[in-house]
C-alpha cells in the first residue's frame, strides 16, 4: 500500500517489480536450477571463505556494501549482508579456481532483498539464476561448465539499485578440486534429536527439533513421504484432516547428503474449526483508510463510505522494541481529529456491524517478526493496541517479507490473547501467493483456522502465473481469476479469499481496473459468468469478496468504487 502521493515516480530500471517476460524467466531459471546432480566423492567446494566465518576474506564488496553479521546465518556463526544503493548492486566477487573441460554446482543460501548468484568467464556459457525478496532462507543453484583453457572463474553474488540489503551464505562452487584450496567438503549429517510437537490446529502441525552441525535444510516427513523443507529448526505441516493422527519424522541435509530418519512423534489434529472473526457477512467489502494526507480526500473514520465491512486503519508502525508496533493518529494532518473523536468513531462503526482493524507494514513499513522474542513483542503491542482503540483485530501488510515460522507464532499468541473474535486479514503482492512454499502463503495456510481472509493485492505486479501454470499480465479479469485460483486450490477456503483492487487510476501506480472487471471476476469466480479466457474448473460462491486501497482515493474518485463493487460483492450468492 502507498503512503507516497501517487503514483510512484520510481525509474523503471528500480521498481520494486520487475518486468513480466524478466520475471518469469529468471524464475523458471532458478527452479530448473534447483536439485542439479549429485557431486562425485572426489569433488569439492572450490569456494575460500564460503560461510564467511573468516569476514570478507577472499571476498571484494562494491562501493564497501559488503559485511558479515551474527544474525541472521544459514549455518556456521556469520553470513554476508551487502546493501545496495541508488547507483550500485552491492556485488560481492571471488576468484575461483577450477579445473577445464569440468561442470560445477553453482550454489547459495540467500534472504533478504532481491538477490542474484553467477559466474562469469567459465569460457563457454557464463550462468546466473535470482529470486525476489525472501522472508526466509532459499537456496540458489544452478550447473556451468569450464572451457578447454579455463582454470578460474568469477563467483558474484548482488542484489538490485535500491533495495533492500540481501543476506547469502555457504556459497559453493562444487566440482573437480581446481587446486586453489576451498573449504573442505561436508561430511552427512546426523538425523535430528529432539522432534516435538509445538502445537496442533484442526488442519496443521507445529514441530521443533535440535539442531545438526553441518546441516544446511532439514525435510520434514508425514507418515513416511516428504512434504516439507525448512532451514531452521521449526516447521508448520498444514492441508491435514482434521481429528487425525500423523506421524512425523526429520532429516538433515547438506551437500552430502541426507541424514537417517529421527525418531517419529505423533500429532493429533483438532476437531474442525472455521476462520476467524464473528459478525461478517457472507460476502465483505474491505478498505483501507489512510491516517495521512497523501493527495487523497481526507477523511475521517466517521466519513468512511458505508459499503465497507473490514475498515483497515493504515498504519502501525515499527518502534525500537523488536517487532513490536505502535500506532499515532496524525491529528494535524487530518484536520484536527482527535484521538478521543477516533475512538468515538471506531465504537459508531462497529455499532453499525462493521469491523475495523489496525493494518501493519505498507509499502514502507519495516516491521520484522523473526524470532522468538519479536514474535512475543508484535502479539503483546497489537493486542494493547486493540485495548486502547477498540480495534477488532490487525492485517498483515508486510511488503517486505515476513518469516512464516515467527509470523505464525506471533498471530496465534494474539488470538489466544484476543479470543475467537478476532479479525485476522492479509494484504500480500502477487509475487508471494504464487506457490504454498512462499512465506506469506505458508503463514496463512498455519493459521488457517483463525484466518478472515486474505485480500491479495493485484496491482504493482507484474505479470505473474495462474493455477494453470499460464502467464497472465495484470489488469485483466484473468489476471484476477486465475491467480486467485492459486489461493482457492492451494488450501485457503473460498470465503478466505478476497481481490484487492485500487480505487483509481491514482491509487496504484499499475493495475487499476474498473469496477466492471472486477465485478466480472467476482461472478467468474463464484458463478462461472463473465469469465475472459481463463475459466476456473468449479465456482466458489462462498467467495469473500473484495478490497481497495483507499476509501479516501475511492472518495477522491466520487465513490465509484465503492458504488459498483460494493453493491455487487453484497448481491452476490
Amino acid at each position: 500500500m502507498d503512503r507516497a502521493p501517487a503514483p510512484p515516480t520510481l525509474p523503471p530500471s528500480r521498481r520494486r517489480h520487475l518486468w513480466a517476460g524478466t520475471l518469469v524467466a529468471a524464475l523458471a531459471l532458478s527452479l530448473t536450477g534447483v536439485g542439479a546432480g549429485q557431486a562425485s566423492a572426489a569433488d569439492v567446494n572450490n569456494v575460500k571463505n564460503a560461510g564467511f566465518e573468516s569476514g570478507l576474506t577472499g571476498w571484494t564488496c562494491s562501493a564497501n556494501s559488503g559485511t558479515t553479521v551474527s544474525s541472521p546465518v544459514h549455518g556456521g556463526t556469520a553470513a554476508l549482508k551487502a546493501t545496495p544503493g541508488g547507483q550500485d548492486n552491492a556485488k560481492c566477487t571471488q576468484t575461483v579456481a577450477v579445473k577445464p573441460n569440468s561442470t560445477y554446482t553453482l550454489s547459495a543460501w540467500v534472504q533478504g532483498g532481491y538477490a542474484y548468484l553467477g559466474v562469469t568467464g567459465t569460457g563457454t556459457t557464463d550462468v546466473s539464476t535470482w529470486t525476489p525478496d525472501s522472508a526466509a532462507w532459499k537456496q540458489l543453484s544452478t550447473t556451468f561448465t569450464t572451457g578447454s583453457s579455463t582454470t578460474s572463474v568469477t563467483l558474484y553474488t548482488h542484489g538490485w539499485y535500491g533495495q533492500a540489503a540481501y543476506y547469502a551464505d555457504d556459497l559453493s562452487v562444487y566440482g573437480p578440486d581446481g587446486g586453489g584450496g576451498g573449504d573442505p567438503a561436508p561430511t552427512v549429517p546426523g538425523a535430528p534429536a529432539g522432534l516435538t510437537v509445538t502445537g496442533t490446529t484442526s488442519s496443521s502441525a507445529s514441530l521443533s527439533w535440535s539442531a545438526v552441525t553441518g546441516a544446511a535444510s532439514y525435510n520434514v516427513y508425514r507418515d513416511g513421504t516428504k512434504v516439507t523443507s525448512a532451514t531452521g529448526t521449526a516447521a508448520t505441516v498444514s492441508g491435514l484432516a482434521a481429528s487425525t493422527s500423523y506421524s512425523f519424522q526429520v532429516t538433515a541435509v547438506n551437500a552430502a547428503g541426507e541424514s537417517p530418519k529421527s525418531t517419529a512423534v505423533t500429532a493429533t489434529t483438532a476437531a474442525s474449526g472455521g476462520g476467524g472473526g464473528t459478525g461478517l457477512p457472507k460476502h465483505a467489502v474491505t478498505g483501507y483508510w489512510q491516517n495521512f494526507n497523501n493527495g487523497a480526500t481526507v477523511q475521517r473514520l466517521s466519513d468512511v463510505q458505508s459499503a465497507y465491512d473490514i475498515i483497515a486503519v493504515a498504519f502501525a508502525d515499527a518502534t525500537t522494541t523488536p517487532g513490536a508496533v505502535s500506532f499515532t493518529l496524525d491529528s494535524a494532518g487530518l484536520g484536527g481529529y482527535s484521538v478521543d473523536q477516533f475512538k468515538a468513531d471506531i465504537r459508531a462503526k462497529q455499532a453499525a456491524g462493521k469491523k475495523v482493524v489496525i493494518s501493519v507494514g505498507g509499502e514502507r513499513g519495516t516491521v520484522s517478526v523473526s524470532d522468538a522474542t519479536s514474535a512475543t513483542n508484535f502479539a503483546n503491542s497489537v493486542y494493547s493496541l486493540m485495548q486502547t482503540y477498540g480495534f477488532d483485530g490487525v492485517d498483515i501488510d508486510l511488503e517486505n517479507g515476513l518469516n512464516a515460522t515467527y509470523m505464525t507464532q506471533a498471530l496465534r499468541a494474539l488470538s489466544a490473547k484476543a479470543g475467537p473474535s478476532l479479525i485476522l486479514t492479509m494484504a500480500p503482492q502477487t509475487i508471494d501467493m504464487q506457490s504454498t512454499s512462499n512465506a506469506y502463503f505458508q503463514t496463512a495456510l498455519n493459521v488457517k483456522d483463525i484466518l478472515t481472509v486474505v485480500n491479495m493485492q493485484y496491482y504493482n505486479s507484474g505479470s505473474m502465473l495462474g493455477c494453470d501454470g499460464k502467464v497472465y499480465s495484470q489488469g485483466s479479469v484473468d489476471f484476477l481469476t486465475a491467480l486467485a485460483c492459486i489461493q482457492l486450490e492451494g488450501g485457503l477456503a473460498p470465503s478466505q479469499v478476497g481481490l484487492g483492487l485500487p480505487a483509481s487510476t491514482r491509487a496504484a501506480g499499475s493495475g487499476y481496473v474498473s469496477p466492471t472487471v472486477v465485478n466480472n471476476a467476482l461472478d467468474c469466480l463464484t458463478k462461472a459468468t463473465n469469465c475472459g479466457t481463463f475459466k476456473p474448473s468449479r465456482t466458489y460462491p462462498d467467495l469473500r469478496g473484495a478490497m481497495t486501497w483507499s476509501t479516501n482515493w475511492d472518495a477522491a474518485a466520487g465513490n465509484a468504487w465503492s458504488g459498483a463493487v460494493g453493491v455487487h460483492v453484497h448481491g452476490l450468492p
